[in-house]
C-alpha cells in the first residue's frame, strides 16, 4: 500500500443546515489526526457533496471552502437520491486521491472508526466496510426492519455486509473498476462487494443523529429495500416461477376432485369457496405482475442511458 495516501472523505448532504455546523468541525478534526497520527497525506479533502438541498446547506458548504482547504464542495443540479450523491462524490475523488471513505453528514456513524479503516488499508485491504456493533440508538421499528432487510437481501441472494450501510473505505483503484458498473439503479452496498479486492470490517457504535431530521423515512427505506433486490437479485422471478408450479399443481389436483365428484353425484355449487379462490388467484397474478414490472421497468430506465448525476457547481471554480 501507498505510504502518505491522499485521502478524501466523501459526505453527502441534503438539508443538513442544522447538523452541518457540528459536525463538519469534527471531520475536519478527525482529518488532522489521520494526517499526523495515520500518514494520510497533507493535501488530504474533505468533499461535500450536496444533493440539491433546499435549505442553506449548500451556502455553508462555500463558506467552510473559502475558510480552509481541507474542505472543497461539489453540487448536484437537483436532488437524485443518497446513492446517487455518494456515487458522485467517489467518482469525483477516484482520480483525485489514493483512498475515500464515505460516511453520512448527521454524526450517528463513528468518524474515530476512520483510524482503523486507515489502519486495514496500509494492512493490504482495497474495501474496509464500516459495520455497527449494535442498533440501541433506533428505534425498535427501525432496528428491527433494517436487519429484517438484510436477511432478506441475504434470502435473495444478494451479497451485502450485515449491518453495513455506506460507511466505508474505498482505495482508488477499487472505484477505477467500479467505474465500469454503469447501470442507473444504485445500490452501493451490495454493488461493492461484486467488484472483488482484499477486504475486511471496522466495527462501531452507531450514536443518535447529533441534530436536524433524518432523511430516511419508511417510504425511503422500502423504496431502497425494493432497489436493491431487483437491481441485485433475480430471485423474485424465480420464486413466482416456484409460485406457479405449485398452484399448476393445486389446480390439478383440484381439477381431479371436482371430476370425482361431478361423476359420483356429490357436486354442489359453491358460492362462497369459488370467491376466496378467485381472489386469492387475482391476488397473486396482481402481485406477480408488480414485481415483472419492476424489472422490466429498471430494463426500461437502463436503456435510456440517462446520467446519474450532474455537477451544476463546485466551491473551487474561478469566479
Amino acid at each position: 500500500m501507498k505510504t502518505n495516501p491522499r485521502l478524501f472523505i466523501v459526505i453527502p448532504c441534503y438539508n443538513e443546515e442544522a447538523v452541518l455546523p457540528i459536525t463538519a468541525p469534527l471531520f475536519l478534526e478527525e482529518l488532522r489526526k489521520l494526517i499526523t497520527e495515520k500518514g494520510a497525506a497533507e493535501d488530504s479533502r474533505i468533499l461535500f457533496v450536496n444533493d440539491g438541498s433546499k435549505d442553506k446547506t449548500w451556502e455553508l458548504i462555500q463558506k467552510y471552502a473559502k475558510e480552509d482547504e481541507h474542505y472543497i464542495g461539489i453540487s448536484q443540479s437537483r436532488n437524485r437520491g443518497h446513492q446517487s450523491t455518494v456515487l458522485a462524490g467517489l467518482m469525483e475523488a477516484k482520480d483525485q486521491c489514493d483512498i475515500t471513505i464515505s460516511i453520512d453528514c448527521d454524526g450517528q456513524d463513528d468518524i474515530h472508526a476512520m483510524e482503523a479503516m486507515l489502519d486495514a488499508y496500509y494492512d493490504g485491504c482495497e474495501i474496509v466496510y464500516g459495520v455497527r456493533s449494535n442498533r440501541e440508538s433506533d428505534t425498535w421499528f427501525k432496528r428491527t426492519t433494517a436487519q429484517g432487510f438484510y436477511k432478506m437481501m441475504e434470502k435473495m441472494g444478494v451479497e451485502t455486509v450485515y449491518n453495513h450501510a455506506d460507511y466505508r473505505l474505498v482505495s482508488s483503484r477499487v472505484l477505477q473498476h467500479f467505474s465500469n458498473y454503469e447501470e442507473v439503479n444504485i445500490f452501493l452496498r451490495g454493488m461493492f462487494p461484486l467488484v472483488g479486492f482484499k477486504s475486511t470490517s471496522v466495527y462501531y457504535e452507531r450514536h443518535e443523529r447529533m441534530a436536524g431530521e433524518s432523511h430516511y423515512p419508511l417510504n425511503k427505506m422500502i423504496g431502497l429495500a425494493v432497489d436493491g433486490i431487483t437491481s441485485l437479485s433475480i430471485e423474485p422471478i424465480h420464486l413466482i416461477a416456484k409460485m406457479g408450479v405449485f398452484l399448476s399443481f393445486v389446480g390439478v389436483i383440484g381439477i381431479i376432485w371436482v371430476l370425482i365428484r361431478a361423476l359420483t353425484g356429490h357436486t354442489v355449487i359453491g358460492w362462497a369457496s369459488m370467491m376466496c379462490i378467485i381472489f386469492f388467484l387475482g391476488g397473486i397474478i396482481l402481485l406477480s405482475l408488480g414485481v415483472i414490472g419492476e424489472y422490466v421497468g429498471k430494463t426500461y430506465m437502463e436503456t435510456k442511458h440517462r446520467p446519474r448525476y450532474i455537477i451544476s457547481e463546485r466551491t473551487d471554480e474561478k469566479e
